[in-house]
């Protein structure tokens, strides 16, 4: 038996995703990192490590307010699984950007790791994907932009 019942994980979760769909929505990114405990780690497989809440919001912050970045604004969960034993929740993030203009949707997928360390906060996130089709999807949202007429930027 783990530390902490699924219950408890289960609601640092909650938490977690609605401060990325407000962080996504306002650009403050402020609410989601403090869901990590101070002296968190961040793995991210493009940008880095980042040690600490702190370090962990001026990255968010400042990689989220540059376009085409900051065109992904929802970041809905796929599915998820929880390890009660261990603390952590494995899901699939899919990465959505804006309506382009035409109703479509445009995504691309993470999986996340998050360790949970109690008082409903993450010590630990891990996102690992492939940037490519990353590149792809925002390749073909900014031809759907361009196409109705959209410029590029912000």
């Amino acid at each position: 038996m783990g530390t902490w019942s699924r219950d408890e994980i289960e609601q640092a979760f909650i938490e977690y995703q609605e401060a990325a769909a407000e962080g996504g929505a306002t650009g403050n990114w402020e609410r989601w990192a403090n869901t990590f405990t101070p002296d968190a780690t961040y793995k991210e497989h493009l940008y880095g490590y980042f040690e600490g809440r702190q370090a962990i919001l001026d990255w968010i912050s400042s990689t989220m307010s540059v376009w085409p970045n900051s065109a992904f604004t929802s970041f809905p969960i796929d599915w998820y699984t929880v390890d009660e034993d261990r603390g952590w929740v494995i899901c699939k993030v899919w990465n959505r950007l804006e309506d382009p203009g035409d109703g479509s949707v445009h995504q691309e997928y993470n999986i996340t790791i998050l360790h949970y360390a109690g008082e409903g906060l993450w010590s630990y996130e891990e996102d690992i994907y492939n940037p490519a089709p990353f590149a792809d999807v925002v390749g073909a949202w900014i031809a759907v932009r361009r196409s109705l007429g959209v410029t590029d930027g912000n």
